[in-house]
């Protein structure tokens, strides 16, 4: 993997840039639609390329569960068995296994959990999801780390702190493969002293790049930027960095100002399924009786084919009769929204008015 940096805004954080993979070069600053399960719900691989996706994160705990990765890495690996591509991030696992609070047990050594499928007993370790990862072929990896729920006590804070550096350090001493970025995650709760902590451990051991981890899971959104200012002045210039599970087009603008560089997060599938989309006057809950005679498309402002195609009435109609287009138009039209507002972001910044673009859509979107 290979990462540089071609404009820096004067005005604010930003930055535009270029990650450059085996199987693709991604724009900078980005966003990653989530394949959890090897598929990005209700899209094929050729309808995520026509949308200019450039990368897709997957979920190492549930293919670990299924298939299995070992019969992934028999079947050519992940690229291959998907057949996507571009590039893949995989997460560790640790997310997942983390919440699930009432089937596991942390030790020094990994975690004890139980399937949330069928109860059957697990150890991961941060070799495990190392071994994991090597055998999905991801062209971007992560540690396995702890990520805590908040609000926690400062004492325990300091301690997963403290374990997530000892367990980042056996995972680069797992790691073999060379065609893999692994990527550490920087813990530390909403505590700022305890994030530069982990921050400058996780540095001093020389990823490749970093990823922000155990935010956005609760807390308010300031102190994710608060955190996210912090960090800044410690996170190395050069190397890409990661904001764990964070999709709302407001966090993305106000992360990229921040000089984040990379995002994932679940929520544009996630909300599509429950029938609600993102316009640029904020989400649309196109369910909702008031759209049963609403000839307008999605968005009118929207270039997306589902806005150029089909209204809400329509969309509404599908969702309503439990039809699998419904959900496939508004999935679309989602990640399609994503994507080309980190084509603007990266637009406005290289113009030098990315501060007044910024402003001018949270006070149209206001969410």
């Amino acid at each position: 993997m290979q990462f540089r940096v071609d404009y820096q805004s004067r005005e604010t954080r930003g930055r535009v840039g270029v990650l450059t993979t085996e199987h693709s070069q991604i724009q900078t600053p980005c966003f990653m639609p989530v394949g959890t399960q090897a598929t990005v719900k209700t899209l094929s691989q050729e309808e995520l390329t026509e949308l200019g996706a450039e990368i897709i994160l997957s979920n190492t705990y549930h293919l670990y569960l299924r298939p299995g990765h070992e019969l992934i890495a028999e079947l050519g690996g992940l690229h291959s068995f998907m057949s996507w591509s571009g590039s893949i991030l995989t997460d560790s696992g640790g997310f997942q296994v983390f919440s699930l609070s009432k089937l596991r047990e942390i030790t020094e050594e990994g975690v004890h959990f139980r399937s949330h499928l069928d109860g059957s007993k697990h150890f991961f370790t941060p070799e495990l999801a190392i071994e994991n990862q090597e055998a999905l072929g991801a062209d971007i990896i992560m540690c396995f780390d702890e990520c805590i729920s908040l609000p926690a006590e400062r004492e325990y804070i300091e301690e997963s702190v403290a374990r997530t550096t000892r367990w980042a350090e056996r995972c680069l001493k797992a790691h073999k493969r060379k065609d893999q970025a692994l990527f550490g995650i920087v813990q530390g709760g909403t505590d700022p002293d305890l994030r530069l902590v982990s921050a400058k451990d996780l540095v001093s051991l020389g990823f490749p790049g970093y990823s922000i981890g155990g935010l956005s899971v609760g807390e308010p959104k300031e102190e994710m930027y608060k955190i996210l200012e912090v960090l800044d002045p410690v996170l190395p210039e050069d190397k890409p960095r990661y904001l764990m599970g964070v999709g709302s087009p407001d966090c993305l603008l106000e992360g990229v100002a921040r000089g984040v560089d990379m995002f994932d997060c679940v929520l544009p599938t996630r909300i599509a399924r429950n029938g609600t989309v993102f316009t640029r006057q904020g989400r649309l809950t196109v369910r909702d009786a008031p759209y049963s005679r609403d000839p307008q498309p999605l968005d009118p402002d929207c270039s997306c084919k589902v806005c150029q195609n089909y209204s809400r009435a329509y969309i509404r109609h599908l969702l309503k009769t439990g039809e699998v287009l419904g959900l496939r138009l508004t999935t679309y039209h989602n990640v399609h929204f994503l994507l080309q507002l980190m084509a603007e972001v990266r637009e406005h910044l290289l113009r030098g008015d990315f501060l007044a673009f910024k402003e001018d859509f949270l006070r149209r979107y206001g969410d």
